[in-house]
């Protein structure tokens, strides 16, 4: 058999190595209403929006004592 006949498979990266990580919360389901439209009105996923918001709410977020 030659090279090129081989089926290649190289090894699986593991999760995260993309600089994403997955993982569950739980809202109100009002919220999640009020992300769906958002969704569906600016023909964003739902995923990608809750990264936006998450993103904003971190660069503005002030802590006090």
């Amino acid at each position: 058999m030659s090279d090129n006949d081989k089926l290649i498979i190289k090894p699986k990266k593991y999760k995260g190595n993309d600089g994403y990580k997955t993982f569950s919360i739980r809202i109100k389901e009002e919220l999640v209403e009020n992300i769906d439209l958002i969704s569906a009105q600016t023909d964003r996923s739902r995923n990608e929006l809750i990264g936006i918001f998450l993103e904003y709410a971190v660069k503005h977020c002030k802590i006090e004592e």
